[in-house]
């Protein structure tokens, strides 16, 4: 179809917005709660634009509106460019510490602003909500209240088990509100440098991140692979490095809960993988309130939960706490029902009767009765949590010790050192050591990271306007 902006003739396709048509046309119309691989939302009317048709004008948002044969569109006609004086002001009132208002405002000839000034961040674009939602599939924040209240935030306003801090949400914030946001956790890459800097020691690796020490090691505990993590806890609680430890459990079957405990039979109990995510962080602020005595907790825990409780240190919401994390290697997880279902269908039995689930060498391994049954990982694709997929990290770069499998030999477990408090717990523990295999674990870190990485820049792509 053919349509007329700003006095060029150009063409669009069926579907596309005026926004879109502009934008491949080198005409420059202002956005804030634009992104290109989001569905238009027209919350900041920054883009109104003109239209006319048939004689007819009016006022629309381009980034909502379709492209229309014959259509008359003007971008920065005088009356467009006081709506956009009118709505920067309104911005800059409330938000007048923002850059990015600020350099709008200056660009339409806006210094100040009339109206009475507020303290805000958060010019509720949408853009964060959005993109938690639509592409990373998570939903852990969303609008809350309405009119003048409204704001955005997470359930209740409490801490969030459902973000897995990839960040997403910080990088399509046009201003610093979402990383002000106290009950979820984005990490950027300026916060990764500042906790490698605070919290570990040892030479930085592209594909491992920072770390000390990298060894095969065998406990004489019975676990999953080496039973080392068994044996760090124990070993932490005996000698006294930890009040306590958050640990993951069975409470039905297959299906587990964090819970905090500093009994050690509890903590043995608490031994093999779940490969589900467990709701963690909530109980970290729990136990802070209901045990306030115990200060010094070991966590274990994914990538993503390693993330949470780094960003929580960095703002400095665990100043009464001193936690020591062990984390987990972790390619993906898996949503409960989904694999309970896969497990019947395939296998003909129940994953809540399993004695025990492994994922070794691309395979993912059941044990029902003394009997096991096995099959390729891909095969259960369809399960896999939301938000995994952008997830870059597979060796938890910022726990202060990370166990796995991958790149030991069988019935070991491979283990990083990161940090002097990771060093001196695995000092005190008893183990059998021998070499791990840097290059296999090297091969699936940087899988893990590509695969993330290309759903990264569909979202980074999206900020190029």
């Amino acid at each position: 179809m053919r349509l007329e902006i700003d006095g060029k003739a150009v063409d669009a396709e069926p579907g596309q917005t005026i926004l879109e048509v502009a934008h491949r046309n080198g005409i420059h119309i202002p956005t804030l709660c634009y992104h290109r691989a989001l569905k238009p939302f027209g919350a900041c009317r920054l883009c109104s634009v003109e239209i006319e048709r048939h004689g007819r004008k009016r006022i629309v948002a381009a980034c909502c509106y379709p492209a229309e044969e014959g259509l008359a569109v003007r971008t920065n006609s005088p009356e467009i460019k006081e709506i956009r004086q009118m709505l920067l002001e309104l911005l800059l009132a409330r938000c007048p510490g923002e850059k990015r208002i600020q350099q709008l405002a200056r660009d339409y000839g806006v210094s100040e602003s009339r109206f009475p000034l507020e303290n805000e961040h958060c010019i509720l674009c949408g853009l964060c909500t959005r993109v938690c939602d639509e592409l990373v599939g998570v939903s852990a924040i969303n609008y809350i209240s309405r009119g003048i209240d409204r704001r955005v935030g997470t359930p209740y306003e409490e801490a969030s088990d459902d973000c897995i801090g990839c960040g997403s949400c910080a990088l399509v914030c046009p201003t610093g509100a979402i990383n002000l946001n106290e009950h979820i956790y984005p990490v950027t890459s300026e916060d990764i440098t500042a906790i490698e800097t605070r919290y570990l020691e040892g030479e930085r690796d592209d594909d491992l991140g920072v770390y000390s020490d990298l060894i095969a090691a065998r406990s004489h505990i019975r676990g999953q692979d080496g039973g080392m993590v068994t044996a760090l806890l124990l070993s932490g609680i005996e000698h006294n490095i930890f009040d306590a430890a958050l640990v993951v459990r069975s409470i039905n079957g297959y299906k587990s809960e964090a819970v905090i405990t500093s009994d050690m039979d509890e903590i043995k109990e608490a031994s093999g993988t779940r490969y589900l995510r467990v709701p963690m962080v909530s109980k970290i602020v729990d136990a802070l309130k209901v045990h306030p005595e115990w200060r010094r907790i070991a966590i274990v825990g994914t990538p993503c939960e390693m993330r949470a409780v780094r960003k929580l240190q960095l703002r400095q919401q665990l100043d009464s706490m001193e936690p020591t994390l062990i984390g987990l290697f972790c390619f993906e997880s898996f949503d409960y029902e989904g694999l309970k279902v896969f497990v019947e269908d395939r296998f003909g039995v129940e994953l809540d009767t399993a004695d025990s689930t492994q994922i070794s060498h691309g395979r993912f391994i059941i044990e029902v009765n003394g009997k096991s049954y096995s099959c390729a990982v891909s095969e259960l694709a369809g399960h896999v949590r939301e938000g995994c997929a952008f997830c870059t990290d597979f060796v938890s770069r910022l726990a202060d010790i990370s166990i796995g499998s991958v790149g030991s030999p069988d019935g070991y477990s491979t283990v990083i050192v990161r940090s002097s408090r990771g060093r001196e717990l695995l000092a005190l523990t008893e183990f059998m050591r021998t070499e791990a295999d840097k290059r296999e674990i090297a091969r699936v870190a940087r899988l893990k990271y590509r695969n993330a990485d290309k759903n990264i820049k569909v979202i980074v792509e999206g900020l190029q306007k």
